[in-house]
């Protein structure tokens, strides 16, 4: 775990969010690359799609990299309403036919990592390579978040200002031992630039309308012989890391990377490791 460089990088040169339109939504998107196979990268619950600044532009001198404002976050315009992970996958798909890609590795984050095994069972020939990162398949005992998990995710969604919200929002996805090893006014401030477009608490509950209909428990089996990397962040309080072993099981054939000491922050807090992976997984595969 990279304690005391992981945080942070300066701000991307990829922060150009460009509309295309599906029917009922108006997506931003951001892209960075221009040689190599494609890399899709799925945010989570509330994020904009800028959030991947730790491995947007590391992937891009290797890859063509996109990355997208899920439906009710950020620049992205859709009316609110009981969204589900199929809607969210329809629109992962609209963005890679408008860049004309045939398919992808595609990288989902917690509620993103949710959409992507929705993209995998829906449309399994568009992926290259699947890799789930602190994320679950669905069902009672995967939602049910741990008591300070489930406290930092309210005091997050509930914060009166932005302070408030910000200091839930690092303790829900940092461990303690992290925080106090790391740069954290850096910290603070990547954190307020990812949520500079804030989402409403209508869009909010849209998507978190999708994560509680999420469950694809029954169907895991059939991504057997899709290169799948699990990622487990072993100190996530928001999703238990045995989530991870749950998919990793489920799924023939993947690969399960635990990453000791890490939150469910993990794409900010071990940046350095998990592009690594990312990269090697991605290579094998080819």
């Amino acid at each position: 775990m990279e304690a005391s460089s992981a945080a942070m990088l300066p701000p991307m040169d990829t922060d150009r969010f460009m509309p295309i339109e599906p029917p009922g939504a108006r997506l931003a998107y951001g892209a960075a690359g221009d040689s190599g196979s494609p890399v899709l990268l799925l945010m989570g619950f509330a994020m904009p799609g800028r959030a991947w600044r730790h491995q947007a532009p590391v992937l891009a001198r290797h890859h063509r990299v996109a990355f997208l404002d899920n439906r009710g976050s950020g620049n992205t315009e859709a009316p609110p309403g009981a969204y589900s992970m199929g809607l969210l996958a329809a629109d992962a798909i609209a963005l890679m036919d408008h860049l004309g890609w045939e398919d992808a590795h595609v990288v989902g984050v917690s509620m993103g990592g949710m959409v992507a095994q929705h993209l995998a069972l829906g449309h399994r020939r568009r992926l290259r390579s699947l890799t789930l990162i602190v994320t679950h398949p669905g069902g009672p005992r995967h939602l049910a978040a741990s008591m300070w998990g489930l406290s930092g995710f309210l005091r997050v969604n509930l914060a009166r200002t932005e302070e408030a919200r910000l200091e839930a929002l690092e303790r829900l996805l940092f461990p303690a031992s992290f925080l106090a090893s790391c740069d954290r006014a850096l910290v603070r401030e990547n954190l307020r630039r990812d949520l500079d477009v804030m989402s409403t608490s209508r869009k909010r509950l849209s998507q978190l309308a999708a994560v509680l209909r999420h469950d694809v428990r029954a169907r895991l089996g059939e991504l057997a012989g899709l290169p799948t990397l699990v990622v487990k962040a072993e100190k996530d309080i928001l999703v238990h890391p045995s989530s991870s072993d749950y998919l990793h099981g489920a799924i023939p054939g993947s690969r399960l990377l635990p990453i000791p000491g890490a939150g469910h922050g993990v794409i900010r807090q071990c940046h350095a490791e998990l592009n690594q992976a990312l990269l090697a997984h991605f290579s094998e595969v080819g």
